[in-house]
């Protein structure tokens, strides 16, 4: 019997530092792994949603609804809009970056709106550049100036400063302290007019209130400003660009018609909020490089009167943070 337990403990013993031998080898193997497979495999693998801070029918939605088309067929998954409008943008803003950051939520992004939600002290973010994952930029169109078509009372950008320097008139914006509401506070410091700003959800929203005789003046972007005007419902006055654009050549900038140079726009692009794997991004950068440069996308997006700008990763952080650092500098004029 002694001599039956004796042998039994032997085998214990011996099964024992074989499976300790056999362990040591497999965890090993599977640190490896680890590191290298720090994403799920086959990521994209599921559905990814597009929040888009405005709302549909505007400038932002309709740029993303031409873009995404072409980033699908290259991550080989469906993008969805969710289009989220309200607070300048920061309603979905805000949704977007509370989401859980496993990759599958994705931010439209406006300038300036973006900044200026979490820069002017009133509204009390804590806010930074810092909590966005930046992915590419889209588009880059310049602030524009127009009237309704049949509106007799301004031929001229010179007829409507003139009339605004005597008389309240209402203006459109698609949020406090957007590119619009900005151009109309600086053009109101420089020559003294009186733009009373209209504040609402998003560019079909504007046109509607402009077109109905509800609001003044539309001020806005040169995508969506081109597009009324080749419809017949609206009258360009001037864009507030450094040239004249491509879209509308026969409007002058203000700096043509006399008045100071001022430059807005509205650069729309993408990000992660910040958190989001490394590799995961790596990924849906590459994919947006391609989608963006796609001259079949390119030509539709310019069809409809917006510039593509694409720059991605390090480059449109960049870009933003110049942008930001120029909406600093004029915080005295947002009465900050």
């Amino acid at each position: 019997m002694k001599r039956f337990i004796s042998i039994l403990l032997v085998l214990m013993l011996t099964l024992f530092v074989v499976g300790c031998g056999a362990n040591d080898g497999g965890a090993d193997v599977e640190t490896s792994g680890d590191a290298e497979g720090t994403v799920e495999e086959g990521y994209p693998n599921k559905p990814i949603n597009v929040i888009v801070s405005f709302s549909a029918g505007g400038n932002t939605d309709i740029a993303a609804r031409i873009l995404l088309p072409y980033v699908e067929a290259e991550l080989g998954v469906p993008l969805n809009v969710i289009n989220k409008p309200g607070g300048g943008g920061w309603t979905g803003w805000t949704e977007f970056l509370n989401a859980e950051k496993d990759g599958y939520t994705i931010g439209y992004i406006n300038t300036p709106n973006l900044m200026t939600g979490y820069l002017n002290p009133e509204f009390g973010r804590d806010n930074s550049l810092d909590d966005f994952e930046l992915i590419s930029n889209h588009v880059l169109d310049y602030g524009a100036i127009a009237v309704r078509a049949d509106d007799e009372r301004f031929e001229t950008i010179e007829d409507l400063i003139a009339y605004a320097k005597e008389n309240d008139v209402t203006a459109t914006t698609t949020g406090y302290a957007g590119d619009d509401h900005i151009a109309q506070l600086r053009i109101n410091d420089a020559v003294g007019t009186n733009f009373v700003p209209v504040h609402q959800g998003g560019t079909s929203e504007m046109l509607a209130a402009v077109i109905g005789g509800h609001v003044d003046v539309y001020f806005d972007n040169v995508g969506s400003v081109a597009t009324a005007v080749k419809n017949g419902e609206l009258r360009a006055l001037a864009v507030m660009a450094p040239d004249r654009s491509q879209f509308l050549p026969d409007v002058p900038t203000l700096n043509e018609a006399g008045l100071p140079e001022i430059v807005t726009f509205s650069a729309r692009g993408l990000s992660f909020a910040k958190g989001v794997d490394e590799e995961k991004v790596k990924i849906v950068i590459d994919a947006f490089e391609k989608a963006l440069n796609n001259p079949e996308q390119i030509k539709k997006i310019e069809e409809l009167g917006y510039m593509v700008y694409p720059i991605s990763g390090d480059e449109y952080r960049e870009f933003l943070e110049e942008d930001e650092k120029n909406i600093i500098e004029i915080k005295d004029v947002l009465e900050w």
